[in-house]
C-alpha cells in the first residue's frame, strides 16, 4: 500500500490536492490532516512515500511538522506547500531537505512533486 499525506488547514487545499493525487495515482492511499498534531496521530503503521504540507497553519508550521517526519522517516520526501513565496522561507525547507511547492495548486505542480520523488 502507497501512502501519501497531505496536511493543510484549508479543507479546500486538501481536497485539491487529494484529488490530483487521486487521479493520478488511483491506489494509493491518502491521509489528510488539518494540521501537525493530527497528521503525526493519523500516521499509525502507514509509512508515506511523500507528504505535502501547508506552511501556515495554526499550532505547529508546516517547517516544523517537516522537521518532525524528517526525524521519523528520514527519507521521506516532502513538498512545503505555500503562498509565502519569499527566499528565505525556500532557503528554510531546502535547508530541511524539502521541495518547495507555491501556491495556487496545479496539477502540473503536484505532478512534478511526485516525479521528483521518484513517484
Amino acid at each position: 500500500m502507497t501512502t501519501v499525506l497531505i496536511v493543510d488547514d484549508s479543507r479546500l487545499a486538501r481536497d485539491m490536492v487529494g484529488s490530483v493525487i487521486a487521479s493520478l495515482r488511483p491506489d494509493w492511499t491518502i491521509l489528510s490532516a488539518a494540521g501537525g498534531d493530527e497528521a503525526l496521530g493519523k500516521l499509525g503503521e502507514a509509512v508515506p512515500v511523500a507528504a505535502i504540507v501547508d506552511y501556515n497553519m495554526p499550532g505547529m508550521d508546516g517547517l516544523t511538522l517537516s522537521a518532525k517526519l524528517k526525524e521519523l522517516f528520514p527519507g521521506l520526501t516532502i513538498g512545503i506547500l505555500t503562498a509565502n513565496v519569499q527566499d528565505a522561507l525556500r532557503k528554510k525547507a531546502e535547508a530541511l531537505g524539502c521541495r518547495f511547492i507555491p501556491k495556487p495548486i496545479t496539477s502540473d505542480k503536484i505532478r512534478e512533486f511526485l516525479a521528483a520523488a521518484g513517484q
